[in-house]
C-alpha cells in the first residue's frame, strides 16, 4: 500500500466531505448534512482563491487531509495559511499521515512568496490533538478565537 500526499482533485470531492462529516460528529457532534458537506468541498475545489485540499492518497482513497484558506495581513503585508479541516481516517491514525500533510503544507507556505505563517484553531480540550500541533512546532498564539456562527444560530447551536 502506498501513500501519497497530494493536491485534491474533483474525484476527491466525496471522499474529503465524507471525512468532513467523520470530523465534526467526532470532534463536536455535529451531524453535517452531506449535501451541506459536499457542496462545501466543491465550493473550494472549483474556486482556488478559497484555499486548496492536501489529501493522504492510499490505494486511490482518501484516508488523510486538510484544508487550507487564506487570511490577508496588513501588519506583515502578507498571507497566513489557515490548516483546517483536518483529518485522518480511525484506522489510519498513529501513523503519521497528519504529520507528512502538515510537513507538505509548510513545504508549499515556505516555497510561496508572500505566505509569513501557518495558523489552525483546535477544540481548546483536544489534548491529543494539540500536543501532536506543538510536536510539529505549532505554538499557541497570543489570541483568543471569537465567532458568530449564523449557520448554527439557525440550527439552534449557537
Amino acid at each position: 500500500m502506498d501513500l501519497v500526499i497530494r493536491p485534491a482533485v474533483p474525484a476527491d470531492a466525496r471522499g474529503i466531505a465524507a471525512n468532513n462529516r467523520a470530523t465534526a460528529l467526532e470532534t463536536e457532534g455535529w451531524e453535517i448534512g452531506q449535501g451541506t458537506a459536499l457542496a462545501g468541498v466543491l465550493a473550494v475545489l472549483e474556486q482556488p482563491g478559497r484555499g486548496f485540499y492536501l489529501v493522504a492518497d492510499e490505494d486511490g482513497e482518501v484516508v488523510g487531509q486538510c484544508m487550507v484558506t487564506f487570511e490577508w495581513s496588513d501588519w506583515r503585508n502578507g498571507e497566513f495559511w489557515w490548516v483546517q479541516s483536518v483529518y485522518t481516517r480511525p484506522s489510519h491514525r498513529r501513523r503519521g499521515i497528519f504529520a507528512r500533510i502538515y510537513r507538505a503544507v509548510e513545504a508549499m507556505a515556505r516555497d510561496s512568496p508572500g505566505v509569513v505563517g501557518l495558523r489552525l484553531y483546535v477544540e481548546v480540550g483536544n489534548e491529543a490533538a494539540r500536543a501532536a500541533y506543538r510536536r510539529l512546532g505549532m505554538r499557541p498564539a497570543p489570541y483568543l478565537l471569537l465567532e458568530r456562527d449564523y449557520a448554527r444560530e439557525q440550527e439552534g447551536r449557537a
